[in-house]
């Protein structure tokens, strides 16, 4: 510091300023236009004066602008400062609004793969489910029909035990729709139903082929069958002499019966249904006596009385099928009657 100094005119007369400005020796010049003010002196407690204000108090003469009242800043000012830029600043709001719809697409995506998720848990649950039904119904079908073979095995058992059981009333009842009264001009007999239906219709029938000789050898194909007072045509369709048998044909459709796959056995009860004498509907029952052979042909021998017209009728075992057809009774007695075994009818015939 200069003792001395005069801020309203730092320029003295023989002094120097603490800057050692050199002094001008042209006193002609004015030193206070030429200089310009000085900058503002340090005050003795460290600090400048503020603006306007000279060290001393008094009035500035210089032009700088007014400083601080302390030497450094403190903080910096609270507040954002001037030109900060807010969040986002020169964001389209299209681009917030497309930012959503992707956010609820995603949501949407999500809740649909949940939503496939379920139903595929629940469609392999209920596979699993079907899968143990089915497995269950085929056990028990199979365990269903094991238990039907074991009782259709104790019922053949028994059956053959107490040689058949037969029902003679029901059996005539269910067998006899399905037999007739044959005549010819020359003969009367018995025919009956059987097997297959034939291709063309109607009806085929199982009768002696003596019933229909005379007829046959002579040309003529027409014949009748009757039954509770009605006669139907019908023609002579096949002759084999060499086996007693012959194949009638009716454009009527009756019921067939069933030939038995099993021969019967000697003992077993039988029923013969036949038109004796012309007595249709005749029912008589009896057992398989023994089968013999005569002639070079194999015969059942059963002892159910018959009669001429009973020729070409069935005869039937205790699960109304048939095991024969009568044929032939020996003369001047009874109780010894002789049938085709229905094997031989059906090797013969193409009709079981």
């Amino acid at each position: 510091m200069t003792a001395g100094y005069d801020p309203s005119n730092p320029v003295a007369s023989g002094t120097s300023d603490s800057y050692d400005r050199p002094r001008h020796t042209d006193r002609s010049v004015d030193d206070s236009e030429r200089l310009g003010p000085l900058p503002p002196r340090m005050t003795p407690t460290g600090s400048f004066p503020a603006a306007g204000v000279s060290p001393a108090g008094g009035p500035a003469t210089g032009g700088f602008p007014a400083q601080p009242t302390s030497a450094w800043p403190v903080s910096a000012p609270a507040g954002p400062p001037p030109h900060s830029v807010p969040p986002h600043a020169g964001q389209h709001p299209d681009g917030a609004r497309r930012g959503r719809g992707g956010a609820l697409a995603l949501a949407l995506a999500l809740l649909l793969l949940v939503v496939v998720g379920v139903q595929a848990a629940f469609i392999v649950r209920l596979e699993s489910r079907l899968d143990k039904a089915e497995k269950a119904a085929s056990a028990a079908k199979q365990s269903d029909e094991t238990r039907l073979r074991a009782l259709e095995d104790r019922a053949d058992k028994l059956e053959a035990k107490t040689g058949g059981n037969l029902d003679a009333a029901a059996v005539a009842e269910s067998v006899r729709p399905s037999v007739f009264r044959v005549t010819t001009k020359y003969a009367t007999g018995t025919s009956f139903a059987l097997g297959k239906a034939p291709s063309g219709g109607g009806t085929n029938l199982i009768t002696n082929y003596h019933v229909v000789q005379e007829a046959y050898e002579k040309g003529e194909r027409d014949v009748s069958i009757e039954r509770t007072n009605q006669r139907f045509p019908a023609k002579i369709l096949e002759a084999h002499p060499d086996k007693d048998l012959a194949v009638l044909h009716t454009d009527e459709d009756f019921t067939r019966l069933v030939a038995a796959a099993q021969v019967p056995k000697v003992g077993e009860p039988v029923l013969v249904v036949g038109a004796p004498l012309g007595l249709e509907d005749t029912v008589t029952t009896g057992v398989v006596s023994a089968f013999r052979s005569l002639g070079g042909e194999n015969l059942m021998q059963f002892d159910a009385a018959i009669n001429p017209g009973n020729s070409g009728g069935p005869v039937f075992n205790a699960k109304k099928e048939v095991v024969g057809v009568a044929t032939l009774k020996a003369r001047e007695s009874e109780g010894i009657g002789l049938a085709i075994p229905i094997s031989v009818v059906c090797e013969t015939i193409s009709i079981c």
